[in-house]
């Protein structure tokens, strides 16, 4: 038995491996078109930025480590350019030389993986353009910039990988620019969520151009100019990071179905429409675990869990791939930013009714040194309590809390759930309750009808003629710093004997700085009787979406 593995990165790597694992005598090939083998392409921004070193601990494998441990035949520069079904045969390139061969096969693993998206603008071409996907296009900004000694920099694309890349050339000491056509950086991310990250990266130095667009890259004086729809900018370095697609033009004639996008159609056995062939990580067509719906989410952890099912499925063991939750975390800066299941956006698209609860919480019990706060934003579903989703932004702590909700999600967790979890507690690693009690504690009071909430984007729709009272129960000190326009004060440890000066019969809606204070007002205003609703988040959200909003943006003729 012979089986080909096209691609020899993530997906095909860990198939091939896994393959050997369970049949000895299988023969197999991973044929890979470019000259590495198994790289973490996961970490290609920080070789260019230093923080690695070594290139060489980015290849995880190479063609003689396959060999030697696996015996797995790996042919670097070969590059499949058709798929033959009919004849279970691949047709493959020999690079550089252009020789072509014919290889047969038993069973196909397609692992194509994804290629950069270059905009349909004049200038991709210019000198000093470039994109990340593999060790080559690393080395290439590397020699770049150890070369020409460029100031400044503009990454286009405010994703993971644009990100990262704004980080390192910052700390390199490039002036940095990040464009990005949407309102907002990281799209898994909701606007309100984004919001801390914006404020954070200008601190840092980056320079956002958001909701704008690259038109056009020329050469100029200086180096290179870039139209934006709104705008100019002169640069010496530019980085295109707008996204990727699947790499899987070469089998447009080999009857395999492709989805609309070209990412190729599997059953949850990772198997094609021919019996015998799979495909798996980037260039492959999953599913949502929680929606359903189809979805391209080329990501490294699902990559290798493909491989895994579908050498297990070719070994005849029935093995299923249930689905991407798109879980994912980005360190920028010292800032940890983190998320899973669905946003706002997915879950309206998916059909989900759905809450959302916010918090706002330490890392670790506040009177150990050096607590940190984490912003925690959770969707779940009215009916059900499912929890559909989860974002995180901070600096101490967020991953272990993403990784948590993160498993709650696959298990079919509610949010009532969070609040019965027993997480490690010790002063310096966390609190008696831990941020995901917190946000349980908060869903089971909404769920129950303890809390009702109203959100940042509903305040200026709040009537201020009279018919409903808005009340700030932060201390005086902190509403004379900023306040809402319209809400009175009157401070939480105040407000029992203040009561008179609130109308009965009128709804109250009620903020605090986090949540917590005026959560606790409700409860006081309720037992009162009166009708009571909490600013979901508190000021410190609402005044972190309005400042995002009101930014202007940084419009320039030179980014130096």
């Amino acid at each position: 038995m012979k089986t080909l593995i096209v691609g020899g990165v993530a997906g095909g790597a860990s198939c091939a491996a896994r393959l050997r694992r369970l049949d000895e005598k299988r023969e197999i090939v991973i044929l890979e078109r470019g000259g590495y083998v198994s790289f973490a392409n996961c970490g290609l921004p920080y070789y260019v930025g230093e923080e690695i070193k070594d290139g060489s601990l980015l290849t995880l494998q190479s063609p003689e480590s396959f060999r030697d441990r696996f015996r797995i035949e790996v042919r670097l520069h070969s590059e499949v350019i058709a798929v033959e079904p009919e004849t279970k045969t691949v047709l493959v390139r020999k690079l550089p030389e252009g020789i072509e061969y014919r290889e047969q096969y038993d069973r196909l693993v397609l692992s194509p993986g994804a290629k950069p998206i270059l905009p349909n603008i004049p200038g991709t071409e210019c000198k000093g353009v470039f994109t990340l996907r593999s060790i080559p296009d690393s080395v290439a900004i590397k020699t770049y910039i150890a070369e020409k000694k460029p100031a400044s920099a503009v990454v286009v694309g405010g994703g993971y990988i644009g990100l990262e890349m704004a980080e390192n050339l910052k700390k390199m000491g490039l002036a940095v620019s990040v464009v990005e056509r949407a309102a907002h950086l990281l799209p898994p991310l909701d606007g309100d969520m984004a919001a801390d990250v914006h404020r954070y990266a200008k601190d840092k130095g980056l320079r956002l151009y958001l909701g704008n667009s690259l038109e056009k890259i020329e050469d100029a004086e200086a180096g290179l100019r870039l139209t934006l729809s709104q705008g100019t900018l002169e640069t010496e370095l530019v980085i295109l990071a707008v996204g990727v697609r699947p790499d899987t033009g070469f089998l447009a004639s080999s009857g395999i179905h492709l989805a609309p996008g070209g990412s190729i159609a599997v059953d949850r056995h990772m198997e094609t429409n021919i019996p015998g062939i799979y495909a798996v990580g980037d260039g492959a067509r999953i599913r949502s675990f929680l929606s359903g719906e189809f979805a391209f989410l080329p990501l490294a952890g699902p990559a290798n869990k493909q491989g895994r099912i579908a050498a297990d499925n070719l070994c005849g063991i029935p093995s299923e791939y249930k689905g991407t939750m798109g879980s994912s975390v980005l360190k920028l800066f010292d800032m940890t930013v983190a998320a899973t299941g669905l946003n706002e956006e997915a879950a309206k698209k998916a059909g989900f009714d759905y809450h959302k609860t916010y918090g706002y919480f330490a890392s670790h019990a506040k009177y150990y040194p050096n607590a940190s706060m984490m912003s925690v934003k959770v969707l779940w579903d009215k009916k059900s309590l499912r929890i559909l989703g989860g974002q995180i932004v901070g600096f101490d702590g967020v991953d272990k809390r993403m990784d948590v909700l993160a498993t709650a999600i696959r298990l079919g967790g509610k949010v009532t759930d969070l609040a019965e979890l027993e997480l490690c507690y010790a002063p310096p690693f966390g609190s008696a309750k831990d941020p995901l009690n917190m946000i349980g504690f908060i869903g089971e009071n909404v769920a129950t009808g303890k809390l009702k909430q109203f959100f940042p984007e509903e305040v200026a729709s709040l009537p201020r003629d009279g018919s409903v009272t808005l009340l700030d129960t932060r201390t005086r000190t902190e509403f004379d710093r900023g306040s809402i326009p319209g809400f009175m004060n009157i401070p939480l440890d105040e407000l029992r004997e203040n009561l008179h000066l609130i109308p009965a019969g009128k709804p109250v809606y009620v903020h605090c700085h986090s949540g917590f204070r005026s959560y606790i007002a409700c409860r006081i205003l309720t037992g009162n009787g009166y009708d009571c609703y909490n600013l979901a988040g508190g000021w410190r959200l609402y005044e972190s979406v309005m400042n995002d909003r009101d930014a202007v943006p940084y419009l320039c003729t030179r980014d130096k």
